[in-house]
């Protein structure tokens, strides 16, 4: 009866009106790039100071919780993560967009994200106190085995480049131990500027390994960037409901993996995605749809990353260990309020926990109405933009997002070089996603190790620290399945079972006198290595070579530089450096057995139109890269203005009248001004000034 008191509580008008405004208002931030949950619930912590502490914290939760979900919908339409937990939507979200079915992907991620999010507010109101004894079973070993276990996820993922996939991972590691690190404060990689004693932001580097290489390859060629079939316009909500009624245990599972490692500080909903989107694709019948545009995909990432905000707010509350940052400002809420945080907090001050819970569920149900009516028309207009205006407004965004982060410039210089080089490595078969998830998990995985390094050196059982403790060894084992699966098994246990018997029933009906040998008949059944056989048959990779030895070469030079470092700054980046040099041999080996790559022929295309777009894209890079530099100079929104034309200039690969250019250059002009105003006022935003604001 306490329960249904605190529920009646929670839906008091203003409260059902903050959760409306607040998941609404997370969902816009969470879908434009660059502006995070912890920004929209940092900027709007001061306005709920004044309010009834229950009220104030349904409304941060109803943004934290919209933002979340809203970093679907760019990584749908514009393969662009929104926030770091939706970096596994991008695997199948674009796909389906690119291929007609965008509304589809969105209708699937806002179900699975309330009902993900409705799964991890239940375990939150009945399960706080047990659920939190988990996060207490973690040390640091278990971090450090967590972080690693989060990378051989998305490298096994890269089918076929599992090499290059932990490549990438260790790539990230290596630019999250930019600036200064996180033990023993050494200054590291920085080359002698200040510009990378911050080292490189997160958000910014998701940006620019995303974002650029999409804008790129957009202005490439007159291609649309998506496609929607005819008769298949809409929501298509019933078509949604039977695809995930069908998929009731992949939701269900995967909101109880997010639910299980949000309770865990500082992991989040990048593993969170992860480990679901593996195990969803482990257990399909059809594995080889994954990252082809399986809906699947979608509902596994966006259950489990919206299950890892109620997950998350367990720590937070009972013990006060933030889960995640937007938890931790969420926590300083409650402390200004007067709340006390702790195991007796449910028994002390429950009208307000519990109000507050009830609250994040109803503006966890709020979303499903609120994210289809934005879904229904996102999705539309975005397919209906001529590139002429999106890649300037996507452009736009980039370079705004970027800023907003630390209100620095460096950043946005760094997004773009970072978008850049991004572009280059996913010419060479490197994917973005390992790269950001090792800068993602890097100050977690650094910490870990090196905490795990330096006790068990002090205990001199080394050894014991990493591998001695259940919960660590569980995740090895995890991580080595994961790992070496695709690599030594990598037919489907169905399959081998199918052709050992034909092999067995082919032997039968010779009466014992088959054709096949015996080796063949046990090859058909087993069939041991056969991934790393697969590999080997592939051509010879030129540009992986090449890439190889240039990651040999860097490698060396951060491993020269550990030597001046404290033991607790060096063992970290000495460690990682050591795995890049022995994963590039290992692909410049895998490389050099295999065969030369025949000559290809001609894909059909005029040698005039490869020089076009290559033009294309060196244009568009040279201008962002103009439009940056010439802020501090000319100013922000005379250079943003100039730069949108000359973008759309680039983009357009049809002939246009005078009447249609300054057409195009007022909506420039209004595009502009209104994202500025909506930022800078609206969402109260920092937003770069100069000589024309």
């Amino acid at each position: 009866m306490e329960l249904l008191g605190y529920f009646v509580n929670a839906l008091t008008p203003l409260n059902i009106l903050m959760a409306l405004g607040g998941v609404i208002l997370g969902t816009v931030i969470g879908a434009l790039p660059g502006l995070s949950a912890t920004m929209a619930v940092a900027v709007l912590v001061p306005f709920t100071f004044t309010m009834d502490p229950a009220t104030g914290l349904i409304a941060l939760g109803a943004i934290y919780t919209g933002a979340i979900y809203g970093g679907a919908f760019a990584a749908i339409l514009v393969n662009t993560p929104g926030t770091p937990s939706a970096i596994a939507t991008t695997f199948d979200g674009f796909p389906m967009a690119k291929r007609g079915d965008g509304s589809l992907a969105v209708t699937l991620a806002t179900l699975a994200s309330v009902i993900g999010g409705l799964v991890g507010g239940v375990f939150l109101l009945l399960l706080s106190p047990p659920l939190a004894k988990v996060a207490l079973a973690f040390g640091p070993p278990e971090y450090f085995w967590l972080a690693i276990f989060g990378l051989t996820l998305i490298s096994a993922l890269s089918v076929g480049n599992t090499l290059k996939g932990l490549l990438g991972g260790c790539i990230g590691l290596m630019l999250a131990m930019v600036g200064v690190a996180v033990v023993g404060g050494d200054i590291r990689f920085t080359m002698g500027t200040h510009m990378l004693l911050g080292g490189f932001d997160i958000v910014s580097a998701l940006i620019g390994l995303y974002c650029i290489p999409v804008l790129i390859d957009l202005v490439a060629t007159p291609d649309p960037h998506l496609k929607v079939e005819a008769g298949k316009r809409g929501i298509r909500l019933r078509e949604a409901f039977g695809i995930a009624w069908k998929s009731k245990f992949n939701v269900l599972r995967s909101s109880m993996i997010g639910t299980v490692i949000g309770v865990l500080p500082g992991a989040g909903g990048s593993i969170a995605g992860l480990v679901s989107y593996s195990e969803a694709r482990r257990s399909s019948k059809h594995p080889e749809t994954f990252g082809k545009g399986a809906p699947d995909g979608i509902i596994a990432t966006e259950s489990a990353n919206n299950a890892t905000v109620g997950g998350g707010f367990i720590p937070t509350l009972v013990l006060g260990i933030p889960g995640t940052p937007p938890d931790a400002i969420i926590l300083g809420a409650l402390l200004v309020q007067g709340i006390k945080i702790g195991p007796t907090l449910f028994s002390q001050q429950g009208d307000i926990v519990y109000t507050f819970i009830f609250g994040l569920l109803i503006a966890t149900a709020l979303m499903l109405p609120a994210g289809l009516l934005i879904g229904r028309y996102a999705y539309k207009s975005i397919a209906s933009i001529p590139k002429t205006l999106l890649v300037p407004t996507i452009a736009f965004l980039t370079v705004v997002g970027s800023f907003a982060i630390h209100s620095n410039l460096h950043d946005v210089q760094m997004m773009l070089v970072l978008g850049v080089i991004g572009w280059l490595l996913n010419r060479c078969g490197f994917a973005p996603s390992p790269i950001v998830l090792g800068l993602v998990l890097g100050q977690i995985a650094e910490q870990g190790f090196v905490q795990s390094y330096l006790i068990g050196n002090a205990t001199g059982n080394l050894t014991g620290m990493f591998f001695g403790r259940p919960i660590s060894l569980g995740i090895v084992i995890l991580a080595a399945f994961t790992l070496l699966y695709p690599l030594v098994f990598a037919k489907r246990k169905e399959r081998a079972r199918k052709r050992a018997v034909d092999a067995a029933r082919n032997f039968t009906d010779s009466d014992g006198e088959t054709t096949l040998p015996v080796a063949d008949i046990t090859k058909l059944r087993f069939e041991p290595f056969a991934g790393l056989k697969k590999l080997a048959a592939q051509p010879r990779d030129l540009a992986g070579m090449v890439l190889s030895v240039m990651l040999i070469i860097v490698a060396v030079l951060a491993y020269s530089q550990t030597s001046s470092m404290s033991p607790m700054g060096s063992v970290f980046p000495s460690t990682i450096s050591v795995a890049i040099i022995v994963l590039s041999i290992g692909l410049l080996g895998l490389n050099l057995v295999r065969k030369p790559a025949g000559k290809t022929a001609g894909h059909g295309t005029d040698q005039g139109a490869g020089e076009e777009s290559s033009s294309r894209r060196v244009a568009l890079v040279t201008v962002m890269a103009v439009w940056v530099a010439g802020v501090p100079i000319v100013g922000f929104g005379c250079m943003a203005v100039l730069a949108f034309l000359l973008l759309a200039r680039i983009s357009c690969y049809e002939a246009m009248t005078r009447k249609q250019i300054l057409g195009e250059a007022l909506a420039g002009i209004v595009i502009v001004g209104g994202l500025y105003l909506l930022m800078a006022e609206v969402l109260l935003i920092r937003m770069p000034t100069g000589l024309l604001f």
